[in-house]
């Protein structure tokens, strides 16, 4: 059981190998490279510009008093497709295009929203069902606040 995360490892990395050769002998290594950094660079700013509308989207359902767990799951979506469009491969690439695609999204927020509970908080925020909007009150003291004091009474 524990080697299952070294089995993935190393068979993502075959993967991902035997794809940028595939794609290095047909295209050639130079234009494989440029081809993995233009990848990159245009998912980034897919998912910058798509990042945005989902947090001013999120920002408009909270203001509204509606639950924004839709919205904050596409915002995760959107987070792992910038991960995965980061990282230089193909098969990394693909799956972070995958992740963008309102199709896919829209079955990850179906799947992930019955395990998401929002209630509205007292003030401007959406808590997780286990707050319960009490305050408790209390007092604290320094230590190094006592000492000072103490110093203090000294010179007196």
């Amino acid at each position: 059981m524990r080697w299952i995360p070294f089995v993935a490892f190393f068979l993502y990395v075959y993967i991902e190998i035997s794809i940028f050769i595939q794609v290095a002998h047909v295209f050639g290594v130079l234009m494989t490279l440029i081809l993995v950094l233009f990848t990159s660079v245009i998912g980034m700013s897919l998912v910058r510009n798509q990042g945005f509308k989902n947090f001013m989207l999120m920002q408009q359902k909270m203001a509204a008093g509606e639950s924004p767990a839709a919205e904050m799951i596409k915002s995760v979506s959107l987070i792992i497709s910038g991960l995965l469009l980061v990282l230089p491969g193909f098969f990394t690439d693909f799956l972070g295009l995958l992740l963008l695609l309102p199709p896919v999204q829209k079955h990850l927020t179906l799947k992930l929203m019955p395990h998401l509970r929002f209630s509205r908080m007292s003030g401007d925020g959406f808590s997780t069902g286990g707050d319960t909007g009490q305050t408790f009150e209390g007092e604290y003291q320094r230590k190094d606040d006592q000492r000072n004091r103490l110093d203090n009474k000294d010179d007196h």
